[in-house]
């Protein structure tokens, strides 16, 4: 049981280190125009809080994110010039050795957490006036 989650705890790393490296790749000028439009609905998707199949559907919920990740990712490199995925690459490995600033996390949980915390209360308003 172990071995399996360090498996796949070796794997979300990668795969957060091809999503950086796809991010930094959409920086560069010698990105196609083509490759740059599908990098950025891929990272916006990786890094959404919206997924096609929701994620507490068991099983099924995180297929969309095992599946469609990846082979964006793939497709994104495979279409972008090599020494643009190479530059980008190592800007990818300086970013992901930098340590995490859970302040700057705190503050955008805050911020969502707000954000759904009046979403809530004025629906609630909304149904409660209207219904």
């Amino acid at each position: 049981m172990k071995m399996m989650f360090n498996k796949l705890k070796k794997q979300a790393k990668e795969m957060k280190r091809h999503t950086l490296t796809v991010y930094f790749s959409i920086q560069d000028p010698d990105m196609p125009w083509f490759a740059k439009l599908l990098a950025m609905l891929v990272v916006a998707y990786a890094l959404s809080p919206i997924d096609l199949i929701p994620d507490f559907i068991p099983v099924i919920g995180y297929l969309d994110d095992l599946i469609i990740v990846p082979i964006g990712l793939a497709l994104v490199i495979r279409l972008t010039p090599q020494h643009v995925i190479r530059a980008a690459k190592l800007k990818a490995e300086s970013a992901a050795e930098k340590p995490v600033n859970y302040y700057t996390a705190a503050v955008f949980i805050l911020i969502w957490l707000l954000f759904f915390g009046y979403a809530i209360h004025y629906g609630y308003q909304y149904f409660s006036e209207n219904y």
